[in-house]
């Protein structure tokens, strides 16, 4: 794809400048997808979650609240969640919403060609009771259930049978790639990957309208430099995110602010815990990454302090878990991360047998994370220091997810922020085995039976109390075992002109519908 120069780039984005209620806004990473279920990432669905609506959605203030469905409740001892659709809504096309679609929706994305399978793992069935009532039938009690569904879109059956798109197809994409037919309050009239994404005001949603935009443009700008000038010029109404090393800059200008947050997101480096032998580096020879002990050298290794004081400049604050302190679920006696130790990390590199180090891949996202790639070289530094030598790979992010899929790793970076404001979700999605729709992102391949046999007890427990004390467990094991070593949990930075009012989410979504511009 032909890629535009700086200047160029800016004088394309003012071209595009149309009335005062037209929004413009820019972004590191284009939405790989219009298809809610292909990409279980939040470019995708936080994009998506303007165009598609699920049964219910989250506020401002994060909380659950009615979308397609107006009210749900348990259904006996524990077998599921009855919910009750709101009647008269319609689809971008002008078809009709109805069950159909809930049930249609729920087989395309628990599918096995869908990104969003797991989400369904504790999902016995969903049945139809009326053209407004279905049943999610559950294999145990699961009182988050509703919580957990936040970012299930439903799709249109009839719209995805017609243009042959029933199922997703996330490698070589079909209809619903590139098009898009939901329920919610702005449609897609123009999508251009990788250069622009054009949404209008659905003139028939259901919903209140509290916002003044009558078209709104984004535009993926990967240089940050670009993304601050297009900012700073007038050329685009808003930036995610700004960087880090000009905030103050842009905050200091009259006529644009920063607006500041803690993400719900917790930045990790990940393993290769299955595989036999390197990929990179000292290719062909056994894992080092199978010992626990090199894991854990990895972690005293990495100077966590240095990297928020000056790469993050004090916005970050340091994570030992896979979710943030704010997260429900978190395990408060287990706050402490591993220290930053020199010589504890040579230590028990020298007693797992690797005195003299080793060579290895190191692979990094370049646009996915807030200074991703300059982390991971700082990383491959603190890591030389101890003497082992990280080859580090940075790429774009639509590169990344299929190398990591694909295992082409031996060490990496993950960044997760849990749909669920729970603890759960990331038990389930990066710790769990890889069997039944559960780790869909466990790249690694880590497997222990005992958090595999703790998550559905955790899922169905009601008492918070017993709760807790097994995500403690839980937590307790994926720590001594390193399976992540947890860095930070990442700000939030976002620029945008004086004349705009919106909502800042610590899920990193960015909601049209509460945009306005004066």
């Amino acid at each position: 794809m032909k890629r535009l120069t700086t200047s160029a780039l800016v004088l394309a984005l003012a071209a595009t400048a149309g009335s005062a209620e037209t929004f413009r806004w820019a972004g590191k990473t284009d939405p790989q997808t219009m298809d809610p279920h292909a990409v279980n990432s939040a470019p995708v669905l936080g994009f998506l979650n303007n165009v598609y609506e699920g049964l219910v959605r989250r506020g401002k203030d994060m909380s659950v609240e009615p979308a397609l469905a107006t009210s749900w409740e348990p259904i006996g001892e524990g077998e599921g969640w009855r919910f009750h659709l709101r009647e008269g809504v319609t689809f971008h096309d002008g078809a009709a919403f109805n069950a159909d679609d809930v049930v249609f929706s729920y087989q395309r994305a628990s599918g096995e060609a869908a990104d969003t399978k797991s989400w369904f793992a504790p999902v016995s069935d969903v049945v139809k009771v009326d053209d407004y009532t279905v049943d999610v039938l559950t294999k145990a009690p699961n009182p988050i259930f509703p919580d957990s569904i936040a970012n299930w879109m439903i799709v249109d059956s009839g719209w995805a049978e017609a243009n042959n798109a029933v199922a997703p197809n996330k490698d070589e994409g079909n209809y619903a790639t590139l098009n898009a037919n939901g329920t919610g309050a702005f449609r897609v009239t123009e999508r251009q990957p990788g250069l622009k994404t054009v949404l209008e005001p659905h003139a028939g949603w259901w919903g209140d309208v509290e916002h003044n935009i009558t078209r709104a443009e984004f535009t993926p700008i990967q240089n940050p430099a670009t993304a601050v000038a297009a900012l700073l010029s007038g050329d685009v109404d808003m930036i995610n995110p700004v960087p880090i090393q000009d905030a103050a800059r842009v905050d200091g200008r009259d006529d644009v602010k920063v607006i500041r947050g803690i993400e719900a997101r917790v930045i990790m480096l990940g393993f290769a815990h299955e595989a036999e032998t390197l990929k990179y580096g000292d290719e062909g020879a056994a894992n080092p990454f199978l010992d626990v002990r090199v894991r854990q050298a990895v972690a005293h290794a990495v100077n966590v302090p240095a990297i928020l004081q000056t790469i993050m400049r004090g916005s970050a604050e340091p994570a030992s878990q896979l979710v943030s302190p704010a997260m429900r679920g978190y395990a408060d006696a287990l706050a402490d991360r591993p220290a930053f130790d020199q010589d504890k990390a040579r230590a028990l590199l020298a007693e797992a047998g690797y005195a003299d180090g080793f060579s290895f891949g190191l692979k990094c996202p370049n646009n996915r994370y807030l200074n991703d790639e300059a982390v991971c070289q700082a990383v491959v530094g603190m890591l030389a220091q101890v003497g082992i030598t990280a080859q580090l790979d940075a790429m774009p992010v639509q590169n990344y997810w299929p190398e990591l899929r694909a295992d082409n790793f031996d060490m990496y970076m993950l960044g997760w922020s849990p749909g669920t404001f729970d603890h759960e979700h990331p038990i389930r999605f990066l710790v769990h085995s890889q069997v039944d729709k559960l780790g869909s992102w466990n790249f690694g391949g880590y497997s222990n039976a005992s958090i595999d046999a703790k998550l559905p007890m955790i899922q169905s427990e009601i008492d918070d109390t017993k709760r807790q004390a097994m995500i403690d467990e839980v937590t307790a094991t994926y720590q001594n075992d390193q399976v992540y070593v947890p860095l930070y949990v990442q700000p939030l930075v976002w620029g945008v002109r004086s004349t705009v009012e919106l909502t800042q989410r610590p899920d990193n979504f960015f909601i049209l519908r509460w945009v306005t511009m004066n």
